[in-house]
């Protein structure tokens, strides 16, 4: 199957990544902010340790491609989709991009080779390189150097974020931020027109929903049961929309999906950051979402109308009872030790990416959490992120799984 994900830890198959680029370099101080990044990484590390994560999933059997490439195949074999994805990409670029429309577009149009013209759109414009100085606009005088007429887009090696594959379909994503808006355009042109996909793929969501939702806050615990955070990135109501969507369409297996109340703080920005899948029975949790978590059972499937129950017990007995466990393992991030658990779960010490069941990709900073995980028979695998893990996301958030082998 093109697209089949109905776990979180079956072997890893086929992956997709976003090597950071020169977006990384058009961060200063002053914007890295409104950009959702707390530094700025040494781009030439970055994509050192990027592609050592990338390496690390060929060598365990998965086949890596990449949101550039794909999008820009999906650009040549199809030219006539150029035209609308500047137009969508220019639409949610902020008032600057819209003021110099015009402009910008014959500016885009003028590069001809697909690669190059989806990497420059990824970049970020800036304003000299459409109006160049001396053209007496009052902008050269006040307006500092280096100023974007189009925003970089730094976030984009987060690639789980903008969407995410459920079965056989694919969530589009409504982004939280203005930020992170354009992101979406990408994943829709490839999965909408890429040779790949000539089969239309089903859309669980869309970005035309009122309500955000982003990937990281999506977990595939099977089949059946969808796990879906409640956090500061995607709001209730667009959980639910998720599941009267997931619960009508023939196409789905879906069953319950269960609503994850998370703290909506930017430490916890997504529910990956603070629990995720490593085995069959085996889960990583900080610690601190515990005392707080809610966990709601949405069900109705073909029925109509969503069912929704707050479960009883804790983390542990609600995981068992819908997965069919007789026992099950919480992993606390940094072993549940106060600072040691906010320093890991800060540097995604609980954003494991599972690649197979009982193997793991981490970033190898986190050793308190990583010597737990291999003391629970867990093949762990050490990633380089000094670099990476500056933009607050770690190796489950730089991947979005397109196929899975089934468990």
């Amino acid at each position: 199957m093109k697209l089949s994900i109905r776990s979180e830890i079956g072997d890893l198959k086929k992956v997709m990544l976003q090597r950071p680029g020169r977006e990384l370099e058009h961060l200063s101080p002053a914007t890295m902010g409104e950009l959702l990044f707390d530094d700025i990484p040494y781009l030439h590390k970055a994509q050192a340790e990027h592609d050592e994560f990338a390496d690390l999933l060929r060598a365990n059997g998965a086949e890596v491609v990449y949101l550039d490439r794909m999008t820009a195949e999906a650009i040549a074999a199809r030219p006539e989709i150029k035209e609308p994805f500047i137009r969508e990409y220019l639409a949610e670029a902020g008032p600057a991009a819209k003021a110099s429309e015009e402009a910008l577009t014959e500016y885009l149009n003028a590069i001809k080779d697909p690669l190059e013209f989806v990497d420059r759109t990824m970049e970020g414009i800036p304003y000299n390189e459409v109006f160049p100085s001396g053209q007496g606009r009052l902008a050269d005088y006040v307006l500092p150097a280096g100023r974007f007429l189009v925003p970089p887009m730094p976030n984009l090696y987060f690639t789980r974020d903008p969407f995410a594959v459920v079965g056989c379909g694919v969530s589009l994503h409504h982004m939280h931020t203005r930020t992170r808006s354009r992101e979406t355009i990408y994943g829709r042109t490839i999965f909408a027109w890429h040779p790949d996909y000539a089969v239309q793929v089903p859309l669980w969501y869309t970005p035309e929903e009122p309500f955000s939702l982003e990937g990281g806050d999506i977990l595939n615990l099977s089949a059946k049961v969808l796990a879906v955070g409640v956090s500061e990135r995607s709001e209730a109501d667009a959980v639910q929309r998720l599941a009267e969507r997931l619960f009508s369409r023939e196409e789905s297996d879906v069953e319950t999906v269960l609503a994850f109340t998370i703290p909506k703080t930017r430490a916890f920005m997504h529910l990956d950051t603070v629990f995720t899948q490593v085995d069959r029975d085996k889960f990583t949790v900080h610690p601190g979402i515990l005392p707080s978590l809610k966990v709601f059972a949405l069900t109705g499937r073909g029925k109509g109308k969503v069912s929704i129950t707050e479960e009883e017990g804790g983390l542990e007995e609600i995981l068992k009872r819908y997965l069919g466990l007789d026992r099950l393992t919480l992993i606390r991030c940094g072993g549940g030790e106060g600072i040691a658990a906010e320093r890991e779960q800060w540097n995604d010490g609980s954003n494991t990416l599972c690649i197979a069941p009982g193997k793991v990709i981490v970033y190898d900073r986190n050793y308190v959490t990583n010597k737990l995980l291999e003391d629970a028979g867990l093949t762990v695998l050490k990633l380089s992120g000094s670099e990476l893990s500056r933009g607050r996301g770690g190796p489950r958030c730089m991947s979005m799984p397109l196929v899975r082998k089934e468990v």
